[in-house]
């Protein structure tokens, strides 16, 4: 029932595509214009990132259009979502036609995966994908280079995954140089283990220091309570998330930072210098060499809302910029957690929106584009938090709140 009800999307997604084509058609967009913006109609209908939703259109035109035999699979039950997703994947490389006749060659509507695994539907679709045409997997595979690239998102335990994408080549000789540095060091008596020490290698070979944290800018987001009063309420870290009161107060040396005077306006940094003898085996690494600015932002008391600030200019200006970015974290497109890229104005600058900190919403590239879209409007609308409406051409409509700082309390009515 479940991979009926898969197919079933399938088909509808294909159905709003060739409607929002027949639309924008008739509205008198460009040929090579249109369907843009469905993927990201799809991922906010399904609660999904904009990414997933327009993977999620890509694979539904791939099954309907060209690859019937593993849609009946699917609305069959003899399918699930991934594996079907996995055939869409292996044969991307090939032409509609080829396609086709893959499709129609592993035919899995008659039982051909019955019992078989991941690896083997993706070792049968890439066997039957390059007797088809052997050139354009090659290509495929060459092209693959091009999108090396490194990634970082959050682990348990205020840990992260640093993932590198690379040639094989090139991944492997950096696996050899981080092993070979572990086993000299194991072998002349170094305590860590052998994949502690090639953590901590790759941090000190790429940042330069052991600690990997000196002269680089780390947004680290808590309570002037936690900060200088041992609170436990938890603080956050930009492109991260939410880490635990102590943890962040090692992290600044606050045994080092003297108390805040003064009722001194946003933005206004106080010197926190890091105490090098205040260290603990608990907390992250110490560097004496390690300089700390607290910025102090007020929040208005009832909401815990950053304060607003104006500004006259077109381009939100740095501590604007700053400032927006602290309150919103990531993207503020809902079911989006993609580091955020411009800061963008909700109400167009050219339809008389301001450059203030109510106006602006920090978005990621693809969101920022997609708003663009015709059909597609966004408003902000009353909350205790800052609450951005989004409208799509379809007429419907979803709300984001800005995500709660740390020390706020929701309203209780």
């Amino acid at each position: 029932m479940k991979s009926a009800i898969v197919a079933l999307q399938v088909r509808i997604a294909v159905a709003l595509d060739l409607a929002q084509r027949q639309e924008q058609a008739e509205a008198g967009v460009p040929v090579s214009e249109r369907g843009k913006g469905v993927g990201a109609q799809v991922a906010l209908a399904r609660r999904e990132s904009p990414n997933r939703g327009s993977r999620l259109l890509g694979m539904a035109k791939a099954l309907v259009m060209e690859m019937p035999r593993t849609l009946a699979a699917l609305e069959s039950g003899e399918l699930n979502e991934w594996r079907a997703t996995l055939l869409v994947k292996e044969t991307a490389c090939l032409s509609v036609e080829d396609r086709c006749a893959v499709d129609e060659e592993l035919a899995a509507d008659t039982g051909t995966f019955d019992g078989a695994g991941d690896q083997a539907i993706i070792a049968a679709a890439k066997a039957a994908a390059y007797r088809r045409d052997p050139r354009s997997v090659v290509k495929r595979a060459s092209h693959a280079v091009s999108e090396r690239t490194v990634s970082l998102r959050p682990a348990p335990d205020t840990m992260t995954y640093l993932t590198a994408l690379l040639p094989v080549a090139q991944g492997v000789a950096v696996y050899a140089a981080l092993t070979r540095r572990a086993d000299s060091a194991r072998s002349a008596g170094d305590p860590r283990n052998r994949g502690q020490v090639m953590a901590d290698t790759l941090v000190e070979r790429i940042t330069g220091t052991p600690g990997g944290i000196s002269g680089i800018n780390l947004d680290l987001v808590m309570t002037d309570r936690t900060l200088f009063q041992g609170d436990a309420e938890p603080a956050r870290v930009k492109g991260y998330g939410i880490v635990p009161a102590g943890w962040a107060r090692k992290l600044v040396g606050a045994g080092g930072a003297g108390p805040v005077g003064g009722a001194g306006g946003a933005g206004r940094e106080i010197p926190v210098v890091q105490d090098p003898s205040a260290g603990s085996d608990s907390g992250p690494p110490r560097n004496p060499e390690l300089q700390v600015w607290v910025r102090r932002l007020y929040t208005a008391p009832a909401t815990g809302d950053l304060l607003t600030t104006d500004s006259k200019a077109r381009l939100f200006p740095p501590r604007l910029r700053r400032f927006i970015e602290t309150r919103d974290d990531t993207c503020r497109t809902p079911y989006c957690d993609a580091p955020i890229r411009p800061i963008d104005h909700i109400v167009p600058w050219h339809a008389g929106g301001t450059t203030t900190l109510a106006n602006g919403a920090g978005l990621c590239e693809a969101c920022n584009h997609t708003k663009e879209n015709p059909g597609w409007s966004a408003n902000t609308r009353p909350g205790e938090r800052h609450t951005l409406e989004i409208r799509t051409p379809t007429g419907h409509s979803y709300r984001s709140q800005a995500p709660p700082l740390p020390g706020h309390r929701p309203s209780r009515t």
